[in-house]
């Protein structure tokens, strides 16, 4: 037995780069593996009663669990052949004299009860190792939504093995799908666009974390037909995943405000929510509008800023506008697509002289507060 568990170690030695690389006392351990998997054989063909061998117990009990993560499935199983081919080249010599077939036979008999039980070790610490991810999944997620800084989220996702960025939020409703079979639908779609993905169902929303370079809206459209029925919106992108508590609370104030808006895009951009969500009392909101709209109205000169007014005041008209401004059509006309350019808003278009309504109001609120 000794004889057979040096020589399977000094083949494997020869003939495996891996086990060449490893650690010593990783490889002190397969050593260990090999020798008692010689071990067991012999002592089951020694005792022909047994119906099959203890292969799990006396073989890969001798090993530390984490040996599995140092050593991957297909490392084994080349291990395994390596064994077995070393004992059978060996049956001539160690087979009684007329006994070959039969030591051949029960050589075939323990090589597979050896690979039933490395599927075995394997499948067990996979669903180990697929218990802690999930657990690990939910904390990141749980954690973006409370949108509450964790000090344990980098090191959370490091185990995770994320690194993509950039990072966005998706949010609507879960459906009646089971999760763990959603989450895994989610995260096929994310693969075959080449993003990473983490999800988890918080009551009734579903919350998708979307990590990669490139536009997350074509990816977004996919993985909306996987969500309940109700809007489904996406949050700004950022650059990295501690960061993601912004885009989080962004897709989860715009699912709570979409009802606003019945005939929004499916999906949506949460920053195309902003009138919404400003009057669902997102003070965040407010404040973009305020940033974005009434700031460079302002900083344009008063007359752009009453042009813009009066225009909306008088119901998109530009000929009662000029008359009301005194001035000619065409100015009216310059000036509102100088608004336009400025803020990303046409005053002329139904949800763009929505926002600016809501801009100027919360403007002026806040200019006088100062």
């Amino acid at each position: 037995m000794g004889a057979l568990g040096s020589a399977a170690v000094t083949s494997m030695d020869q003939r495996l780069p891996w086990f060449r690389a490893l650690s010593a006392e990783n490889r002190s351990w397969l050593g260990l593996v090999a020798q008692a998997g010689v071990a067991a054989f012999v002592d089951w063909v020694k005792h022909p009663e047994r119906a099959r061998p203890a292969v799990a117990g006396e073989v890969f009990g001798t090993a530390p669990r984490d040996l599995a993560r140092a050593v991957s499935l297909q490392q084994a199983v080349e291990m395994v052949r390596i064994v077995v081919d070393v004992v059978e080249s060996q049956v001539d010599e160690l087979a009684a004299p007329g006994g070959e077939a039969e030591l051949r036979e029960a050589v075939l008999r323990y090589t597979r009860e050896v690979a039933f039980a490395t599927a075995q070790v394997y499948a067990r610490s996979a669903e180990a190792r697929g218990a802690w991810d999930a657990r690990l999944e939910a904390l990141v997620v749980d954690s973006l939504v409370r949108g509450e800084a964790d000090e344990h989220l980098p090191s959370w996702a490091s185990a995770l093995n994320w690194s993509s960025a950039p990072v966005t939020v998706i949010a609507g409703n879960a459906g009646g799908a089971e999760p763990e079979g959603l989450v895994d639908e989610l995260r096929m779609i994310a693969r075959r666009a080449r993003f990473d993905l983490l999800a988890g169902v918080h009551g009734h929303r579903l919350v998708v974390v979307l990590g990669g370079r490139g536009d997350p809206m074509p990816v977004a459209r996919q993985l909306a037909s996987r969500f309940g029925p109700g809007p489904v919106v996406v949050g700004h992108a950022t650059e990295s995943l501690e960061a993601a508590r912004e885009s989080a609370r962004a897709a989860l104030a715009g699912l709570r405000s979409a009802a606003a808006w019945p005939d929004a895009p499916r999906p949506v951009l949460a920053g195309d929510l902003l009138p919404e969500r400003a009057l669902d009392g997102d003070e965040d909101s407010r404040a973009r509008l305020v940033e974005r709209i009434y700031e460079p109205l302002r900083r344009g000169g008063a007359a752009l800023l009453d042009t813009v007014t009066t225009y909306l005041e008088q119901g998109n008209s530009l000929e009662a506008t000029a008359r009301m401004l005194f001035v000619h059509p065409n100015t009216v006309r310059y000036r509102l697509r100088r608004a336009a350019d400025l803020t990303g808003f046409n005053p002329g278009d139904g949800r763009g002289g929505f926002a600016i309504r809501l801009a100027l109001a919360y403007g002026r609120l806040a200019h006088k507060r100062t």
